[in-house]
């Protein structure tokens, strides 16, 4: 528990989202504060900023890697699904092994990089099953469910929804809704993927709109949270803004800023 120069006790809680690989700097994002909280994508697949990082350079190097990349950002989506596909029917071993090997090895340092406490729900590109493998005794996964931190509740929601992307962690809609509906009333909701509105769901270097979610917005209106933590758009039009009592916070992307948003009361 920090304290104000009054001595008046303060709870101080940083909040990550977007971590894509970053263990160097999550090592650090708990400094300072009383909690961690991340809310999810910690794998990196591909970095749209450096293609030579990720598992998909390392298994098919560079060139490919700036061949999707150029196909996704033209959202010529079914030719990129196409191309990914004639290069894994060139490899020699199983695709999902493959990627859950690099997955598993990321997620040894990434895990152990946590500080305790760490509350973390996943993101879309996450694969929740192996989470409870690598999540020590410090790191608390929520996933529709609820946490007090500091005298305050915390809902959790993780994973997004389907795309033409078609990352591993994707669910429909209905399932995601009754997450947020299981989750109820808080004092603060922390998603991956923000509500549904155009101004945090379109990224301005991609320039597209990712996907958000319309039974989130709807539950920030009626139960009317402190605040509402996301991230998932990297780049977003708008960082922040209310909508109606709520403070709607895009709180960074973790794997370039290197980071944490802070939240304290």
């Amino acid at each position: 528990m920090a304290s104000t120069p009054a001595g008046n006790p303060t709870t101080r809680v940083h909040v990550v989202s977007d971590v894509h690989g970053n263990a160097r700097d999550l090592a650090r994002a708990g400094e300072g504060a009383d909690a961690l909280i991340c809310l999810g994508d910690l794998v990196l697949f591909l970095d749209y900023a450096d293609h030579s990082r990720g598992i998909f350079p390392d298994l098919f190097g560079v060139a490919n890697a700036d061949r999707i990349v150029a196909l996704r950002t033209a959202r010529r989506f079914a030719e990129a699904r196409e191309f990914g596909a004639r290069l894994w029917a060139g490899v020699d071993g199983d695709r999902a092994a493959l990627i859950e090997k690099a997955v598993r090895k990321q997620y040894a340092e990434l895990f152990a990089a946590f500080p305790t406490p760490t509350y973390a729900t996943y993101g879309n590109v996450d694969m929740p099953p192996l989470w409870q493998e690598y999540a020590g005794p410090g790191t608390t996964v929520l996933d529709g469910q609820r946490a007090e931190i500091g005298g305050r509740v915390f809902g959790f929601v993780g994973g997004g929804l389907r795309t033409p992307m078609r990352t591993p962690y994707e669910i429909s809609d209905e399932e995601y809704a009754a997450k947020i509906e299981a989750v109820g009333e808080v004092d603060v909701l922390c998603t991956h993927i923000p509500p549904e509105v155009p101004e945090l769901v379109y990224d301005t270097v991609a320039r597209r709109f990712e996907r958000g979610s319309r039974a989130l917005l709807d539950a920030i209106r009626r139960t009317r949270p402190r605040y509402a933590l996301f991230g998932h758009v990297h780049q977003p039009l708008v960082r922040r803004m209310r909508i109606g009592a709520t403070e709607c916070v895009n709180v960074g992307h973790f794997a370039s800023t290197g980071r944490p948003w802070a939240l304290e009361w």
